[in-house]
């Protein structure tokens, strides 16, 4: 086996996923031809879909490997805004891979040192995993109850580690996507099925005021409707009305954003 499989499988699926999200396109082939395009336009990187589809399918569906050029490998970590494949595996090896390839086979690999210490409290009274990120939990506000009938679903937030996304639902709740179970899907909110990607990193910009073009350029997208601009933290479709959102220009923020920025109540 390839010594970078594990990641080579995960660049292609998150390359998929945030291709999935920038188009209307839903048939796999027109997930793929959106994406070679982009490529072109935005990287100016050469690549068929046929190329790509024939790589997906050798190790994402198939389990097997692929002799991915490493120019290639660096073009489409370029594409998940990482400076080369190097990069993309130094940002994801914290924990092994082999975590999402099956429940009754988890192997997670810590190969960092912890960011934290345990706190005293834990050590003396013997608390056990479960109990610690509970209290963790609590303190960063990732646990969300609720006991009035006709308020939303019990949700998870994104957020703090993203601990929620083995739920298999989710559904926007003003500026944050919040994962759920079957229970919520006779609500009356909008139920949707988990996706990781859009789950963690897509949130809506409550302070627009904020903004500038200095700290917004490649790192904000946004949608115009009805004369009203939204702007987000990710690419991908705006949560509510399904329009795929756009990368900010100095004009939009200019005329929307900083100064001119009219902020929601």
């Amino acid at each position: 086996m390839s010594k970078f499989l594990p990641q080579k499988r995960r660049l292609l699926e998150e390359v998929f996923k945030k291709a999935s999200d920038s188009t209307t396109e839903r048939s796999f082939s027109g997930i793929l031809k959106s994406l070679e395009r982009d490529l072109l336009d935005d990287f100016r990187v050469s690549l068929s879909y046929r190329t790509f589809e024939t790589y997906y399918k050798t190790i994402v569906d198939n389990d097997g490997d692929y002799n991915i050029k490493p120019a290639i490998l660096d073009d489409l970590s370029k594409y998940l805004e990482y400076d080369d494949f190097r990069s993309f595996c130094l940002d994801w090896k914290t924990i092994e891979y082999t975590v999402s390839q099956t429940l009754s086979k988890i192997v997670i690999n810590i190969t960092n040192k912890p960011i934290f210490n345990l706190p005293d409290i834990f050590k003396k009274n013997g608390a056990g995993v479960m109990e610690m990120v509970f209290v963790l939990l609590l303190v960063t506000g990732g646990v969300v109850f609720s006991n009035n009938k006709t308020s939303k679903p019990l949700g998870w937030m994104s957020g703090w580690g993203s601990p929620a996304t083995d739920k298999p639902y989710m559904y926007w709740d003003k500026d944050r996507y919040m994962a759920t179970d079957s229970s919520s899907l006779h609500s009356r909110v909008e139920v949707v099925p988990m996706r990781d990607f859009a789950f963690i990193n897509m949130k809506k910009i409550m302070r627009p005021d904020t903004l500038t073009v200095d700290n917004a350029m490649g790192k904000v997208w946004y949608d115009k409707s009805n004369n009203h601009v939204e702007f987000f933290t990710s690419l991908g479709k705006h949560p509510e009305n399904g329009k795929a959102l756009k990368d900010v220009t100095e004009h939009i923020l200019e005329t929307y954003a900083g100064e001119n920025a009219i902020l929601e109540e």
